[in-house]
């Protein structure tokens, strides 16, 4: 029986974005005198369908692309599959020419062949020299006429290992029309929808799904596969628990895949990744990279690590990201070939087996952040890899446009990843994790942002009270974080009502020519500087007329820890651009802070080994599926 790994696809919008992301027409340019082969867009009227493009005469196009390029390096080293066969089905006269690359992302010629008419070309590869990396595709070369590429897929004969479908978890928090477009998506996606038993939509809002005006036909073309499930606003940790113990429940699918609200989907993606699944050697996490849905040709995420000694997260080659794919593509960008493996995988689009839950429980009752990595860090330690696949993704709003380390969400930041460090860490008292979250305490203080840094000391404190604060206040901590904004000024985005707001000594600008003289500090100039500016919003009240009305202004991108400290206020634009912040020096706020920030952290470290304990010891009762039945029953 031939089972189909991977459909050639191109864009289900006409978007001439998304094209280099799927198709490579070729041409030549001149760089320094030598010819270059370089790449450049289709034109949109040659993409004549889902699987069918024109190729004109005389062109090339290479499909040596980030979604129909075949990642043969993850299914050699995760799969037991050897043996795949691509299939090109194509008409008029064209040449044919196979490639693959190395971990370094050299060119190899694998295969040439000269087609004419209806013709079906096959060719047969093995999987055995992709250890460290490498991809395989074809390219068309249009003879002197048009040819027409009529659909290709890469294939095997070998059977999966486990058979079961996925039931599809989507949480939403008022972002109905997103979720209703991921719905019409997969309507209109029999291939993807082949391997989904079940569509949950995990509904915490106030603004209903159902109440969209094209829900009613999305639902009616899904059928008995949709269910909506409404309950309190408990976080993305709360919503995809709901799908993790609803597919536990059902006992119908072998796979949950988990799936953010406000993303757009392609749909062979969720059908790669079920099916990667299916023949992972041991039951594996699939996750899925995430593309900018506001820059859509820029990868965001490729592999996410967690480094062990500040027990942080990052991408794997995070100097070389985001990758715009309109620059450059990928048979010119070596880094791309290289097979990375991940320790998590954001919860943008993750597939987790059954097996894995049964066996490490549901998410934690974090609410937000840290929850996807730390759950994948739990599998890793229990036997069950993470796998973030080449080819698999989705379009993601990027966190470009947004900081939330300065909102309600600084406390689910500072909380979660200290209760993750307590959990698997391996580093006696957490390694560097205190000193570096003490170090962004200091640097809120000294930019007098003082709402996050109150926020990161409720979070300290309840970390010490032990882990049943996690779950007692799944429901009431964000709530609470959002009031207690109101008790600071610096909170409130002052929008342009036709006069803007000014500065007394006008916006300080940094660029080439002009540049602070602690820009940017290091080495012993670091520590003088520190020591300097604490002491100084310790010892010195601001200037009146500089408390009454900011006395500079900073671009968002300018507004640095040492930078803006040399002021009484400023005046910050928001990350968004859609307004500005006062940040106004409060010596009194300051010294309790600064204060509370030293003893917390001491105290932390000084019980880091008991608190270790207590939260491991309670850590299976913290993601069990009978503790999460009583949150949604409303029990806890």
């Amino acid at each position: 029986m031939t089972h189909v790994l991977q459909h050639v696809v191109f864009p289900l919008d006409r978007d001439p974005d998304l094209l280099p992301l799927y198709a490579d027409p070729e041409t030549w340019s001149v760089v320094d005198e030598q010819p270059v082969r370089v790449s450049s867009r289709a034109h949109l009227g040659n993409i004549l369908d889902r699987r069918r493009a024109r190729i004109l005469a005389g062109r090339r196009v290479s499909l040596g692309t980030y979604f129909n390029a075949f990642p043969a390096s993850y299914w050699q080293h995760w799969t037991p599959v050897r043996d795949v066969r691509l299939t090109v089905r194509t008409t008029g006269r064209a040449t044919l020419l196979v490639y693959r690359s190395n971990g370094q992302g050299a060119r190899q010629r694998l295969e040439t062949r000269e087609v004419a008419g209806d013709a079906t070309s096959s060719f047969d590869l093995r999987l055995d020299q992709y250890s460290d990396g490498g991809w395989i595709w074809f390219d068309v070369v249009a003879d002197d006429s048009n040819a027409v590429l009529e659909g290709a897929e890469w294939t095997t004969e070998q059977a999966p290992i486990r058979t079961g479908g996925a039931t599809l978890g989507i949480t939403t928090y008022n972002k109905p029309d997103y979720c209703v477009g991921t719905l019409g998506a997969l309507a209109d996606a029999p291939e993807a929808l082949e391997f989904i038993d079940r569509i949950l939509v995990i509904d915490q809002g106030t603004v209903n799904v159902e109440d969209e005006a094209a829900y009613p036909g999305v639902a009616e073309a899904l059928g008995d596969k949709l269910r909506i499930i409404r309950q309190p606003n408990l976080g993305g940790s709360g919503g995809f628990a709901r799908a993790m113990s609803e597919t536990l429940d059902a006992g119908e699918s072998g796979f949950v895949q988990l799936l953010d609200d406000d993303v757009r989907i392609e749909p062979e993606s969720v059908r790669r990744s079920i099916v990667f699944g299916q023949y992972a050697s041991v039951p594996t996490i699939v996750g899925a990279h995430m593309f900018d849905l506001l820059d859509r040709p820029k990868l965001h995420a490729w592999a996410e690590v967690v480094d062990e000694a500040p027990f942080m997260w990052r991408t794997l080659n995070q100097e070389r990201m985001p990758h715009d794919f309109s620059v450059a593509n990928l048979r010119q960008t070596p880094e791309l070939h290289a097979r990375l493996d991940a320790d998590y995988n954001g919860w943008w689009m993750c597939l987790i087996p059954v097996e894995t839950l049964k066996a490490v429980g549901l998410s934690l009752p974090a609410f937000i952040k840290w929850d996807d990595a730390e759950y994948c860090l739990r599998a890793g330690e229990a036997g069950f890899p993470t796998v973030s696949v080449p080819g698999v993704a989705l379009w993601h709003v990027s966190w470009l446009g947004k900081d939330d380390s300065l909102d309600w969400q600084a406390y689910f930041h500072a909380r979660n990843r200290i209760v993750a460090a307590l959990l698997h860490s391996g580093q006696p008292e957490g390694g560097t994790l205190l000193r570096h979250s003490r170090r962004v305490d200091l640097k809120h203080l000294m930019m007098m942002q003082y709402y996050p840094v109150t926020l990161r000391h409720r979070a300290l404190r309840d970390i010490l009270s032990g882990p049943a604060h996690m779950r007692a206040g799944l429901a009431t901590a964000m709530p609470a974080a959002r009031k207690l904004a109101a008790e600071f000024p610096e909170t409130i985005i002052h929008k342009d009502s036709g006069v803007p707001m000014r500065a007394r000594r006008g916006r300080q600008v940094f660029g080439r020519k002009r540049t602070h003289e602690f820009d940017s500090p290091t080495g012993m100039r670091l520590r003088i500087f520190t020591l300097r500016t604490l002491a100084a919003h310790w010892l010195h009240k601001p200037r009146p007329e500089n408390v009454e009305h900011p006395e500079v202004e900073f671009a968002k991108g300018d507004a640095h820890w040492w930078r803006v400290p040399q002021f009484d206020s400023a005046l910050v634009s928001a990350a968004d651009g859609s307004g500005k912040n006062v940040y106004t020096r409060d010596r009194g706020q300051y010294r309790r802070l600064l204060m509370d920030t030293v003893l917390l952290h001491r105290r932390l470290r000084r019980e880091w080994s008991s608190l270790a304990k207590r939260y491991r010891a309670d850590a299976e009762q913290l993601s069990s599926q009978a503790a999460w039945k009583g949150t949604f029953e409303g029990r806890s």
